[in-house]
């Protein structure tokens, strides 16, 4: 088995292209109650490769030689997965609520890899 981390992505034109922002205060409580839910099925349903369940992710800090800064990105969660292949960790992904009932863009998988000379 490979380990796989796999992110969500999401932005402000995965919002305006979801309608998200249009919804009234109760269609959008019900179609957020309603996409935690399929999210909880998908974890149930997956719990035989799930690593770790990971979670939302928060504001972002950059570390660099220059400093220490506030910065952006479109990254909204993770979660790290066991799977056979790459092909087969991004097949676990067709149709995710993260795209299809909340607004987000996508999920991105990567194989997490050796360290070289490990």
């Amino acid at each position: 088995m490979k380990t796989f981390l796999a992110v969500f992505t999401g932005s402000a034109a995965g919002r305006e292209r979801s309608g998200w922002d249009a919804l009234d205060e109760a269609k959008r409580a019900a179609r957020e109650q309603s996409g935690m839910q399929a999210w909880g099925d998908w974890m149930a349903a997956h719990a035989a490769a799930l690593v770790y369940t990971g979670g939302p992710l928060g504001s972002t800090k950059r570390v660099a030689p220059e400093g220490i800064s506030d910065t952006s990105n479109n990254l909204a969660g993770f979660v790290v997965i066991q799977a056979e292949s790459h092909a087969a960790a991004a097949r676990m992904f067709e149709r995710h609520p993260h795209f299809m009932i909340i607004p987000g863009d996508a999920v991105e998988e990567m194989e997490s890899l050796p360290i070289p000379g490990g």
